[in-house]
């Protein structure tokens, strides 16, 4: 099974991600999981990948391109594989097509968006917070203790990260709005497109999730 995750940030698509991995054996593979691998195989492209992200630079679309090619063609990916985090632009998804024509079979390509209205993501991530002192990430409106890890009990150890500052927020669903959406759409002709409201609890998620691709 042949799956692209998409979602904005905050909606909970890396949490179904693993989750569905596992439910469906296959692997999911995020564009940091497709860099890490590249670079401890020590392939070429893995080296050159390496020397762009040790001057502290993004990897450019096309090189990106390639080493998600040469993961797709792993043998852990025989079976399927969720792939979450690319392709992110227009661009990426084109070169994604290449890629997959590439690849035997010609399975149905099955693209799941995880939805949610703006305001609930906002709030959401407003409402995260760290722990200093075991990394644990928890939302204020979960926990009973505002001032009490759950994780690992310290107190008024918690800690807003910048990634969830309101202002950094907007601006993250405004790129996500501005050059992912457009890649939903263009999907909708070349995938089987699976809709979900992300703002449900985690396990109904997954399981309208199974349910849209028959498996429970």
């Amino acid at each position: 099974m042949r799956i692209l995750i998409f979602g904005a940030p905050g909606v909970g698509k890396g949490t179904q991600a693993k989750i569905l991995s596992e439910k469906l054996q296959i692997p999911h593979i995020s564009t940091g999981d497709v860099l890490r691998k590249a670079v401890s195989k020590g392939t070429e492209l893995g080296k050159k990948a390496k020397e762009i992200m040790d001057k502290g630079e993004l990897v450019p679309d096309d090189l990106m391109g390639k080493l998600v090619d040469e993961i797709l063609h792993d043998d852990c990916c025989d079976t399927g594989f969720l792939l979450d985090g690319f392709p992110r632009t227009l661009h990426q998804a084109n070169i994604l097509d290449n890629v997959l024509e590439r690849l035997d079979g010609g399975e149905t390509l099955y693209v799941i968006y995880l939805q949610a209205e703006d305001e609930i993501i906002l709030r959401r991530l407003s409402h995260r917070r760290q722990c200093k002192e075991c990394g644990q990430i928890v939302n204020l409106d979960n926990i009973t203790n505002e001032n009490k890890c759950p994780n690992c009990g310290a107190e008024n150890s918690f800690i807003k990260r910048k990634d969830d500052e309101e202002k950094i927020i907007k601006n993250r669903l405004k790129v996500f709005h501005e050059t992912t959406e457009p890649v939903i759409e263009y999907y909708k002709d070349k995938a089987e497109i699976i809709n979900i409201d992300g703002t449900n609890e985690i396990h109904l998620v997954t399981g309208n999730i199974m349910k849209e691709l028959g498996k429970n």
